[in-house]
């Protein structure tokens, strides 16, 4: 029996050439597609059928500290799209060590993170949006 491990510097996260650095302490991304693969429907005899959905979009959700560099580079990404409406690019989040990947040949931030101070340091939210998302969940 092997020891599996998981470390979370061996996550890489690249959006729009910007490789993304300075993650949050916990859980520092999420990323989940919009919809499900198929949807039932029972009818009143009980018959039950499923209709496949052939939408894949979905969101990625990244934390940042506040101190990270990455927040400027995806600041200027937002105002890029805003003034030119040349803010997509490509996303790929990778599990070195594993095989879980998520990643779209488009993806856009949908707005600036918000922004809050405290007596402590923070995390800032991005939210990056595709209408066609690959998503695999694997091990290691």
């Amino acid at each position: 029996m092997s020891v599996k491990t998981y470390d979370p510097a061996n996550v890489t996260i690249v959006f729009a050439g910007i490789i993304i650095e300075g993650y949050a302490d916990g859980t520092f991304i999420t990323a989940a597609r919009n919809n499900q693969t198929f949807n039932l429907k029972v009818g009143s005899s009980g018959e039950d059928a499923r209709a496949k959905s052939n939408d894949k979009s979905g969101t990625v959700t990244l934390t940042l500290m506040q101190t990270s560099a990455s927040n400027a580079l995806l600041s200027a990404q937002v105002e890029l799209d805003e003034l030119q409406n040349d803010g997509v690019g490509s996303l790929l989040i990778k599990d070195l060590l594993g095989t879980t990947l998520v990643a779209a040949q488009t993806a856009w931030l949908q707005k600036p993170a918000d922004v809050e101070f405290g007596g402590e340091i923070t995390g800032r939210q991005w939210v990056i949006e595709s209408g066609s998302m690959k998503i695999f969940v694997g091990g290691n």
